[in-house]
């Protein structure tokens, strides 16, 4: 058998079928590799869920105009005239005559979680007559709309899972308002699901705030009017505004939780990699001292250290992909559509979404896997290839 690929395979089948003996070596390896992955996957998973639910809400035909300056609703400010000339736009959909506008007033309210009953910051939106308009798939599901006019609010469906208190029907309290909790609302699993929605008017007495908003949403007559929306708005001396899409909004929005999520994610992986590759180091280095004679004796018939070599690393990977299979597994069936709220750094309010254990997620989680397997079997297979014959073979 002068085949290196065929002495490989050979080899490699033997030792496969010797895998009963060490057992549970073996099985630490698998399980040391499979919780590598699992935790990987799972907080990567929270990156990919919080990432979806901000491109949900991204349409391609929606602005969001706030001040000049300002990175997020929270830190912008527009006065009344500003957004009747915003609303005025020509590149501004029109709906039985009027602008599908909504100027909007944003502010944070304390609402305990009902998994801790600690407290959380929960977006309170007032909303203009138009704000149903421009998020594409929302729907009332329990309840009815708000009244204008009144201190109602509707509640979006992941902040009543989320949050205790916001059922319809119930009543809250917030700042000096009792408000009554009137609907519930979804929006395809979009950011609106994290939020409370009232009448702007309303809102603004409420927090003394006059007549001023932070932002206004409005709907373009195509995606390619959005160029025209800003040559219109930025060359009005009587604005100073920062016009986006809401896609390019959101991405910004995602950018801080996601960068740090991805950094937590990768240095738990790596760290716990390290035990993982050690594992299996200790592993395949027990199954070669299992297997000196037996090395040995190949080696005395001919088999190449190349073969050695690649039965080794084989073996090693075939374990790394059981590990990794499982950690996949334990990753989707524990964290993929678990129902969660962070923080958005930037409004310092909490956005409810759903863990998305991706495809993507799961293919990357099983080259960690390889790749630690890898790296644990090659000094092993190293070892057993330069391993004196003569010296193996004194062992029988």
């Amino acid at each position: 058998m002068n085949n290196p690929f065929a002495q490989m395979a050979a080899i490699t089948a033997m030792n496969l079928s010797n895998l009963r003996e060490r057992k549970t070596s073996s099985l630490v390896a698998v399980v040391g590799i499979a919780g590598v992955v699992a935790i990987l996957v799972g907080v990567l998973s929270m990156r990919e869920g919080f990432r979806a639910t901000l491109d949900l809400s991204g349409a391609k035909d929606v602005a969001i105009i706030m001040r000049a300056g300002a990175n997020s609703e929270m830190s912008s400010g527009l006065g009344l005239d500003q957004t009747r000339l915003i609303a005025d736009a020509k590149a501004v959909t029109q709906k039985d005559g009027k602008p599908v506008a909504s100027p909007e007033l944003y502010v944070v309210v304390d609402v305990p979680t009902r998994a801790a009953g600690t407290g959380a910051n929960v977006p309170l939106r007032g909303v203009g007559n138009q704000a149903a308009d421009l998020r594409q798939h929302f729907k009332i599901i329990a309840g009815r709309m708000f009244t204008p006019g009144k201190f109602e609010v509707i509640v979006g469906h992941g902040a009543a899972t989320q949050f205790a208190g916001l059922d319809v029907g119930k009543s809250v309290h917030w700042g000096t308002t009792d408000w009554e909790v009137v609907g519930e609302f979804e929006d395809a699993g979009g950011v609106s699901e994290s939020e409370i929605w009232t009448d702007a008017t309303v809102l603004q007495g409420a927090y003394n705030r006059g007549t001023s908003y932070q932002s206004v949403r409005v709907k373009l007559t195509s995606p390619s009017a959005m160029q025209a929306l800003k040559d219109e708005l930025t060359t009005n001396p009587q604005l100073n505004l920062r016009i986006l899409s809401e896609g390019d909004y959101y991405a910004e929005q995602s950018r801080s939780l996601s960068i740090m999520v991805t950094t937590v994610g990768y240095t738990v992986a790596i760290l716990m990699g390290l035990g993982a590759i050690f594992s299996a180091l200790n592993t395949m280095y027990s199954a070669v001292s299992a297997r000196t004679r037996e090395i040995a004796t190949l080696r005395a018939l001919g088999f190449g250290k190349f073969s050695i070599i690649m039965s080794v690393l084989t073996e090693a990977m075939i374990l790394g992909a059981g590990g990794g299979v499982i950690g996949c597994l334990i990753a989707y069936i524990g964290f993929n559509g678990i129902r969660a709220s962070t923080l958005n750094f930037a409004s310092f309010s909490q956005v409810t979404f759903a863990f998305a254990v991706t495809p993507m997620l799961l293919l990357n989680g099983l080259i960690y896997a390889l790749l630690l397997a890898l790296i644990g079997g090659v000094m092993p297979g190293l070892h057993a290839a330069k391993m004196p014959i003569v010296s193996g073979l004194r062992e029988l």
